[in-house]
């Protein structure tokens, strides 16, 4: 982990989830740690496993200064992509904040349209442990909607699949064909509407 102490002490992590699935919103944390109260096990969430990352969650919640998680609908990914959509959301997240961020530290190398000084880091979900905490709240988050997708859409497996383009998903977007939260402009789901359509 990098060592944060050279950042002011409000200093924002912010990570998204959710850029590659073909159906649902992407999701976006922010989180700024109370650096007297250190979380055990912080890591990018994608390494940890979900019992891990579903145990960290309340802790991450109830010991940051504050937090925030935020989204961006799949109507916005289809109009403005998902690259800008990702960024949107990063930046309600930021913005949904109770406390305005002297800083912000972002994973990635695009960076969204803050109002603070910040600064991106390449795999700074693994790097950096308010992104790693950002990135557990937003996927949490996500995950818990693609159940509720599943419950919503029984035909489709989103507790499974969690809505990424795997074997099981393309077969039953197949068999089935697009619903109103797929992502109308992804390889697969526009395929399927472009031929619907003919």
């Amino acid at each position: 982990m990098i060592d944060i102490s050279r950042y002011p002490r409000l200093t924002a992590g912010v990570d998204e989830v959710g850029r590659g699935p073909l159906a649902g919103p992407v999701v976006a944390a922010a989180v700024i740690l109370d650096p007297s109260r250190p979380i055990v096990g912080l890591a990018d969430s994608k390494k940890l496993t979900e019992k891990k990352r579903e145990a960290l969650y309340p802790i991450i919640k109830q010991t940051a200064i504050c937090w925030a998680v935020a989204e961006a609908s799949v109507e916005e990914i289809d109009e403005i992509n998902i690259l800008h959509a990702s960024l949107l959301a990063m930046k309600r997240a930021v913005e949904m904040l109770g406390i305005t961020p002297e800083f912000a530290l972002v994973d990635g190398n695009k960076a969204p349209d803050l109002s603070m000084p910040m600064e991106t880091i390449i795999k700074g979900d693994s790097l950096v442990e308010s992104i790693s905490a950002a990135s557990i709240l937003a996927k949490v988050d996500r995950d818990r909607m693609m159940v509720e997708y599943s419950k919503r859409y029984p035909g489709f497996s989103f507790d499974k699949h969690k809505a990424y383009g795997t074997k099981l998903h393309l077969q039953e977007l197949n068999e089935l064909g697009p619903l109103p939260v797929h992502r109308k402009t992804f390889a697969p789901v526009r395929k399927l509407l472009v031929t619907s359509a003919l």
